[in-house]
């Protein structure tokens, strides 16, 4: 005597019988008591959810004659005429499955294209099914594209699949689409349960919850499981042999772990995963676990007194008492390492030493708690550095605007541009001195200090501090100001201070070294030179020159080319500069492409500089944890 599985033997044989599915059962059924019916319908969703159940219900639907012979099409099969009973057993001629998977090409769709000109031979509609449609090939799905828009009238199509990402979009298009939703755990342990009951299997209400758990939404997962748990505890279920079974770990190591985890007790957290090992149970399902119960105490934080299930659940009080042990931003934190954790595990050479890292892990970040915390959230306790050019950018300080007692700020922005054009010192300051300048000027409150970045002791870098610490004087809230301000004063200086103050330690300003760039600008800006002529010009430095020839040095010797030499030869005698050039190899120190990356690198600075001390937009990192992203500061051209 054959013994028929569970998933087999209770497949549903009419839409009363579907479990989860309402959505899907409502919205056909009344398509069939009304016969407004679609010519091509697709059912999609995970494996095991009932796609293929929903397609031979439909094709009963369909052909169902009726108990007396005289039925017409219906929203409840009868199941026991002839049509009803072939599509059950699957030997209904007017019904057709076609199993994509292995019969994906072209060849294929044709033979079955083929029988959609003949009309039915014992039902009303012939009925095609293709499960797991995605598989097929492009080709297959071009050929069958045509008859799927506009099949006979005798003619439906029922596609079944798994990814729907996959069916193209002109197939989709032509389709009624049903998406078919996992199952709770909840719906499924139900279910379960009337099974049992029908097959006079005992079962613990547990070891139910372990099945439901385990399938994951899918109902032929958990009836499958079932049998297997039926055979292993010798036709009944326990939660000891279902967790044996299933390999899942007991839930008092997970609240044991928790309890720990809550009380910053690091020797029981590592005593307990020891004991996981010792006793051979998956870190993956221990953290799984964890994760479960951990969604469940954040509901009963953020929602007190809500039942996360039926009354008889003995791990409600756990959970209940955990929630209120541990406070929320301490959950959210170990429910997010654990999410995490589950995929670090493979990359460990031992699961479980990677498991103990992990449960670590929240101790190492145990958020403290009290009444300073906030205020460190507040500010920060360290100068902070210029940022380098396409490093992170990093949280700025807040500086309360400081105003002098003494006299009032009353100039224009035009005055104190001018005044720090005339009063430039010859020497340079660091940036020591200028803070305590800044600080013997102004009368601060008791306690407070002016926050000082550190930057180098660089003339350019000092100029932009003091004019910039002058314009927030004046207007702090407006960033527009402070940027026009800048422009101003900087077309202010003459090209060689600007170039002198900007050059950085490679880069060796010469007079040579200024005649050459201007050069150079002139015949770019008159496209007197390009390609390679150009590119030698830029990257060349002028070492001497006489009355008829000029000395340039180049650092590469593929840029020492007779025809870009001729060519840059040619352009100096239209421009005035009838001279013959002489080419050597050597170490370049100032070129017009050095100077422009340092120009373009000392704007860029000035341009974060102006952005980092803006006081509104250290305000919006302050209160609201803002950030700059990296990149996104441009200098104005």
């Amino acid at each position: 005597m054959s013994y028929l599985v569970l998933a087999r033997k209770y497949r549903p044989s009419n839409f009363t019988e579907m479990v989860g599915q309402d959505h899907v059962v409502q919205a056909l059924s009344n398509a069939l008591t009304t016969q407004r019916l679609h010519h091509a319908y697709m059912f999609t969703g995970t494996r095991g959810v009932g796609k293929t159940t929903v397609s031979r219900i439909l094709a009963k639907s369909l052909n169902c004659q009726g108990v007396d012979g005289k039925g017409g099409i219906t929203a409840s099969p009868c199941g026991v005429c002839q049509a009803c009973t072939d599509i059950d057993s699957g030997r209904f001629v007017d019904y057709t499955e076609l199993d994509a998977a292995s019969n994906r090409g072209v060849d294929e769709v044709q033979a079955l294209l083929e029988q959609a000109v003949y009309k039915p031979v014992q039902g009303r509609f012939k009925v095609f099914m293709i499960d797991e449609v995605h598989m097929l090939t492009g080709h297959a799905f071009n050929a069958m594209l045509k008859t799927l828009e506009e099949p006979p009238e005798y003619l439906k199509f029922v596609l079944a699949t798994t990814d729907p990402q996959k069916v193209p979009v002109t197939v989709l298009s032509r389709c009624l689409q049903f998406n078919l939703r996992p199952m709770a755990p909840e719906t499924i342990r139900e279910h379960l349960q009337k099974v049992l009951q029908l097959e006079q299997v005992s079962a613990d209400v547990q070891a139910l919850r372990l099945l439901s758990r385990a399938a994951h939404g899918s109902m032929r997962d958990a009836l499958s499981l079932t049998d297997q748990a039926i055979a292993f505890g010798s036709g009944a279920l326990s939660e000891a042999t279902v967790r044996q079974m299933l390999g899942s770990v007991d839930r008092s190591y997970v609240f044991r772990l928790l309890d720990a985890l809550a009380q910053g007790d690091g020797k029981t957290v590592v005593e307990t995963s020891e004991a996981l090992r010792l006793n051979g149970l998956s870190a993956a399902s221990t953290l799984e676990e964890m994760s479960v119960v951990l969604q469940r105490m954040a509901v009963l934080q953020a929602v007190p007194g809500m039942a996360l299930d039926d009354d008889t659940d003995p791990e409600q009080a756990q959970m209940q008492r955990l929630a209120a042990l541990m406070p929320m931003d301490e959950t959210q934190l170990l429910y997010s390492i654990c999410l995490h954790g589950i995929g670090e595990l493979g990359l460990a050479p031992d699961e479980y030493a990677a498991l103990t890292m992990v449960l670590l892990r929240l101790l190492a970040f145990k958020p403290a708690h009290g009444a300073s915390t906030s205020a460190e959230k507040k500010t920060l306790k360290s100068p902070l550095a210029t940022p380098e050019r396409g490093s992170p950018l990093p949280h700025i300080a807040h500086v309360e605007p400081v105003v002098p007692v003494a006299t009032a700020v009353t100039h224009s922005v035009d005055d104190v541009a001018a005044d720090d054009v005339k009063n430039r010192p010859e020497a340079p300051v660091s940036i020591g001195q200028v803070a305590a300048e800044n600080e013997a000027k102004q009368v601060l409150p008791e306690g407070q200090r002016l926050a000082v970045r550190e930057l180098p002791d660089h003339p350019g870098v000092i100029n932009s501090i003091e004019k910039n610490h002058a314009l927030a004087q004046v207007e702090q809230a407006q960033v527009a100001t402070n940027i026009e301000a800048f422009q101003v004063r900087v077309q202010a200086d003459s090209p060689r201070d600007v170039a002198a103050a900007n050059m950085p330690h490679n880069v060796d300003a010469t007079p040579e070294g200024d005649f050459w760039y201007t050069t150079v600008q002139a015949l770019i800006a008159a496209e007197a030179i390009n390609a390679m002529a150009r590119e030698l010009a830029l990257q060349s430095q002028l070492v001497a020159r006489d009355s008829d020839e000029w000395l340039l040095r180049v650092e590469r010797e593929s840029l020492n080319q007779s025809g870009s030499r001729d060519r840059l030869t040619t352009a100096l005698a239209a421009a005035g500069h009838s001279v013959r050039l002489i080419i050597e190899v050597g170490r370049v120190t100032d070129s017009p492409a050095k100077r422009k990356t340092a120009a373009a690198a000392q704007a860029q600075l000035v341009a974060e500089k102006i952005v980092f001390d803006d006081p509104f937009v250290q305000s919006m990192m302050r209160e609201f944890a803002a950030k700059i992203v990296p990149g996104s500061i441009k200098p104005v051209q």
